[in-house]
């Protein structure tokens, strides 16, 4: 069993690993969303595999639902939320740098962004 890594709008947990590529499991809680943010070194795709909501990347959303699939490009503006029940999302980085610091945020339910010479 992997550890899981609680956030405010939920959780995640790292399934795989490998040269350039990191696989994990996110859980949105039910009404929650994770924020409005962007990387630097990576992309990502999300896979849906329970739950319903939206899922947004550059001003465009689109439902998330079981097999629902989104592809965030390198510096794409993106962001998940669950509906009426949590929302679970496989979701594959693909980089040369990937870790957690790589989250530039411009809007978070929870008071988590910071201005920086970025996003002032």
């Amino acid at each position: 069993m992997t550890e899981q890594t609680q956030r405010p709008w939920g959780w995640f947990e790292t399934l795989a690993t490998g040269p350039g590529y990191l696989v994990k499991r996110l859980r949105i809680t039910a009404g929650q969303r994770i924020s409005l943010q962007r990387h630097r070194q990576r992309s990502e795709h999300w896979v849906v595999v329970t739950g319903e909501g939206v899922m947004e990347v550059d001003g465009g959303s689109i439902t998330a639902c079981p097999g629902a699939t989104l592809f965030v490009p390198r510096g794409g503006l993106h962001r998940a939320s669950a509906g009426a029940s949590d929302l679970e999302i496989i979701e594959v980085q693909l980089g040369e740098e990937l870790r957690e610091e790589d989250i530039e945020r411009f809007d978070d339910d929870y008071g988590r962004v910071v201005k920086s010479h970025f996003n002032l």
